[in-house]
């Protein structure tokens, strides 16, 4: 088993629950608003909010296959791991409300959670930079005109959607960060 492998299952435990927490919520979200005996509205923010941590954690997952040639086993290693795809947990595991039936607008659990979730996002995102930065190898192409265009626009998206008042901004500055993924994956 190589080095990569053994860290990586680690990892995709852990991240694979994460996007297991997500569609979990996401179902709950459809179950209760598809039950008559409750009046769940899911509106639009949660949704894109779970997209968005799903996207990201994909993100993730195909940067860990690029990276998988400066990936050593230590006990230092392993606690990284742990802690970078458990704060993805936390993130994930926030996006939906654990008692949908509960929630009757789901706008209201993104205004509430939409801080923890994204702020743990982009301190991982600075996490994964600094990583990358302190790579010799990898380094150069934090710098590199299209690498830098689209980490700067996710790192501001990321801050304008934890701070921007009213549903319709918070909308599309989500609708944007989605969006931002999308395009990347089809470049």
């Amino acid at each position: 088993m190589a080095e990569f492998e053994f860290i990586f299952a680690l990892f995709g435990l852990l991240l694979g629950l994460s996007i297991a927490e997500v569609l979990g919520g996401l179902a709950r979200a459809i179950e209760a608003h598809l039950n008559p005996d409750t009046h769940v509205r899911i509106g639009w923010l949660t949704p894109l909010m779970g997209a968005f941590v799903l996207l990201d954690l994909l993100s993730f997952w195909q940067a860990a296959w690029v990276v998988r040639d400066y990936v050593v086993v230590s006990g230092h290693a392993l606690m990284a791991v742990t802690a970078f795809a458990g704060a993805y947990y936390l993130a994930a595991h926030l996006v939906f409300p654990r008692e949908a039936a509960g929630q009757p607008d789901f706008d209201t659990h993104f205004f509430r959670t939409r801080r923890i979730v994204l702020g743990v996002m982009f301190a991982l995102l600075l996490c994964q930079l600094a990583w990358y930065a302190s790579i010799p190898q990898l380094a150069p192409y934090l710098t590199q005109p299209l690498s830098m265009g689209l980490t700067l626009a996710l790192a501001v998206l990321m801050i304008a959607a934890m701070i921007v008042p009213g549903k319709r901004w918070a909308t599309l500055v989500m609708s944007a960060l989605v969006a931002r993924y999308v395009v990347v994956y089809l470049l």
